[in-house]
């Protein structure tokens, strides 16, 4: 059973990046107004816009990949009656 665990971690692992990724963009243009975050070497953007950005989106990361990971080590307890181990 062990030997599932990882493959399903890492498919869900994908899966979190992409909806991480789609909710940072979302985030972003509520709090900014502008359709999409700048990249760190776009011109048209200042250090401070830029910075935020980079912590927006990796603290949405960050939280989504500990929900992840959390949530399929519940799952798999539930499953077999056994703790993960990394």
């Amino acid at each position: 059973m062990k030997l599932l665990f990882t493959p399903a971690r890492m498919l869900a692992g994908v899966l979190g990046g992409i909806a991480a990724s789609a909710a940072s963009g979302q985030i972003w243009k509520l709090v900014s107004g502008t359709k999409e975050a700048p990249d760190a070497t776009d011109r048209d953007h200042g250090w401070g816009e830029v910075i935020a950005a980079a912590a927006l989106q990796g603290a949405v990361f960050a939280v989504v990949k500990a929900a992840i990971d959390r949530g399929s080590a519940v799952a798999y307890h539930r499953a077999t009656g056994e703790w993960p181990d990394k």
